[in-house]
């Protein structure tokens, strides 16, 4: 690689000042796409190549493995620069997206040089992603083709505002002025339906080299810079959104009792030093102590840097948290809707629920409507595809869908902030990435009530089924009714021990009982819900439904459950019926739960210890609400009673209201 002369003089007089000079440069990102065999990849070999920005090693390696292929003219084939795996080179096409990193004395790029062939479109949409301009390569023998569009409309839902079309193999169809304004025509018509507000055109043979580096002297009719001159000069700084703070945490660090900072990237807006902010989604409010960054403190921090903010106040910040300013909040809600490009070959189907990762966000999402897919070539929406029986997607197709999420997630419109506006989608069960979604700028409030009077008009349409045993054929086959006994109180309350020893007492009296533990249905039934208040009452409305079938099959259960709020218990009641709930409070102060903790856990790794350095989220008792029961069937205070005690004044109870048979 040949360095340039005035470059090589300012390295020799001051090797620091060219270093700091490289790392100020302005840095583009972009994406190569188009149809197969359109000249992507000989492309970017051709601006390495003739911009002096390969090494010999590399070009040794390349001409050696022209030979052995074979190539046009017997010339060296620069697509080999960015086809790096063997399948591509043996098959001469770009299969997995490649990234290339070079630099000029204006700029800094990295390229993906990304698939044309249709069975790749996933990979494309993948490079695709970070770019903040895209390269459109048009064959000139064969115009605008269905691929074409198709990356097109891909750029354009990932938010790419900048497109320079390069009209490719100018000398194939002799340099016609003509048939480049055809295409270009044709390409302006259908780029009227995209998202696009700066479209470019340059014609080029990147094989030759015209337009590429240096102006082509087989073109004269065209007047415009040459494909490098333009990457060097485009305007892309004024795309960063500098005006809404988001910063997502991504780490909480705390190396030592006097520092505790919060680490991430500043996704848009700009932070200082000083500044009044608020965390969501709990809401609390302090001030930026500090920015700290690896080379020391600084006043402010922008969009992409890397930094650990420290606050003025001590309060509950966790991974997935988001720090923005009072008076400019993103939104937070549990249902969007989104455009989605599906990756995998198993479909997407409405009702299916999938993993969302959006920023640190990781949340379990139902997709409960399919609108409908695109067309590429024509750009009109369709009926989405059926996908054994329901509405869906298939690899490679793109959607605008309906997600609930079980808990709020905190998002902005993908075209506002693409980092709070981008998720992807996981299997559940696989863990394997199989979507991309952009969330659109739309709040669906309609779309969602009249879905779901859809859903309960369907679920009206059913009956429950009735089995040939009667409750009283059961009751009398065990002796007794059934009933739940909803044990709850703060965690360490005893809840579980108490479960358990009566679970034991009932059953040596002869009693079919069972113990419906909270612990054993959040590793199972309730595993893909975490600790917010939504998820607590989803976790709460499951356990009821189990413990309800329960009581049918004619059961005594026990739930044992911290169920915190009071509407939720209420709920349960609701669900269980009246006659067979019963409320047990295990009342207990917290510092004793807390206590109780610490001698389980004397080396500080139990939950209240870790949620109060603000480890676990949420927690009941010290950073979330436990609300009391106001008229609790039997309150027990385990501070003062024993096990066996708090057994004797259940059984008590049950046998008063003649439940032992």
């Amino acid at each position: 690689m040949e360095i340039n002369p005035q470059d090589r003089g300012f390295i020799e007089s001051d090797i620091l000042g060219y270093l700091r000079q490289h790392e100020e440069k302005d840095l583009l990102r972009f994406i190569t796409c188009g149809s197969v065999d359109d000249g992507k990849s000989t492309l970017i070999g051709r601006l390495l190549f003739d911009s002096k920005l390969i090494y010999e090693d590399q070009l040794a390696a390349v001409e050696a493995a022209s030979v052995r292929r074979g190539s046009v003219r017997g010339e060296t084939d620069l697509s080999l620069l960015t086809d790096g795996l063997r399948a591509e080179r043996e098959q001469g096409i770009t299969i997995d997206v490649a990234y290339r990193f070079f630099s000029t004395s204006n700029r800094k790029f990295i390229i993906a040089d990304t698939p044309g062939h249709e069975q790749y479109t996933r990979n494309m949409a993948t490079g695709a992603s970070t770019a903040d301009l895209s390269v459109i390569l048009i064959d000139a023998r064969h115009g605008v083709l269905a691929q074409t569009k198709r990356h097109s409309f891909i750029c354009s839902l990932l938010g790419i505002k900048h497109v320079v079309v390069c009209i490719n193999k100018m000398d194939l169809v002799g340099w016609s002025e003509a048939r480049f304004e055809e295409i270009r025509e044709a390409y302006a018509d259908f780029a009227t339906r995209l998202e696009v507000t700066d479209l470019n055109f340059i014609p080029m043979s990147a094989l030759a080299g015209d337009n590429v580096v240096h102006r082509s002297e087989n073109m004269p009719w065209y007047e415009g810079p040459s494909f490098l001159h333009f990457m060097e000069t485009v305007h892309i700084a004024s795309d960063r959104n500098l005006i809404d703070l988001r910063f997502p945490v991504q780490h909480v660090v705390r190396p030592d009792l006097n520092f505790r900072g919060y680490q991430g990237t500043v996704a848009s807006g700009v932070v200082r030093v000083g500044d009044d902010v608020i965390v969501l989604p709990s809401g609390r409010s302090s001030t930026v102590a500090r920015i700290v960054t690896w080379d020391g403190d600084q006043e402010m921090a922008f969009p992409p840097q890397a930094v650990t903010l420290t606050l003025a106040d001590e309060i509950d910040v966790s991974r997935g948290d988001v720090i923005v300013r009072p008076n400019n909040t993103p939104t937070v809600e549990r249902t969007f809707e989104a455009m989605v490009v599906w990756m995998h070959d198993t479909p997407l189907r409405e009702g299916r629920r999938y993993i969302l990762k959006c920023g640190p966000q990781v949340v379990p999402a139902e997709a409960t409507l399919v609108r409908y897919r695109f067309d590429i070539n024509t750009l009109s929406q369709e009926a989405p595809g059926d996908v054994d029986g329901q509405p869906g997607l298939r690899i490679n197709e793109v959607g605008r869908l309906m997600f609930e999420a079980t808990r709020p997630i905190l998002f902005d419109a993908y075209g506002r902030n693409k980092a709070m506006g981008a998720f992807v989608v996981i299997d559940s069960l696989t863990n394997v990435t199989i979507g991309a979604g952009m969330i659109v700028d739309r709040k669906p409030s309609d779309l969602i009530r009249s879905h779901r009077a859809r859903q309960q008009a369907r679920l009206n349409e059913l009956q429950a089924a009735v089995g040939e045993v009667s409750t009283a054929e059961r009751s009398a086959r065990f002796g007794h009714p059934p009933a739940t006994i909803w044990i709850t109180g703060l965690p360490r309350a005893g809840k579980s021990t108490i479960a358990y020893a009566l679970e034991k007492r009932l059953w040596d009296r002869g009693v079919a009982v069972h113990v419906l533990d909270g612990v054993n249905i959040r590793l199972g039934l309730s595993k893909d819900l975490a600790s917010s208040a939504d998820e607590r009452s989803e976790a709460g409305r499951r356990a009821a439904e189990v413990a309800r079938l329960f009581n049918d099959a004619g059961f005594l259960t026990i739930a044992g459950f911290a169920s915190p709020y009071a509407a939720d218990r209420e709920s349960a009641r609701v669900t269980i019926g009246e006659q067979r709930f019963i409320e047990v409070f295990l009342k207990v102060p917290v510092a004793v739960c807390e206590a109780r903790d610490l001698a389980l856990f004397p080396d500080g790794s139990g939950l209240y210890a870790r949620a109060r350095r603000g480890e676990v989220k949420s927690f009941t008792g010290v950073t979330a609400p436990y609300e009391d029961p106001q008229n609790a069937d039997v309150v027990i205070e385990t501070d003062s009673v024993d096990v066996a005690g708090a057994v004797d004044a259940i059984m008590a109870l049950l046998a008063e209201r003649g439940l032992l048979g």
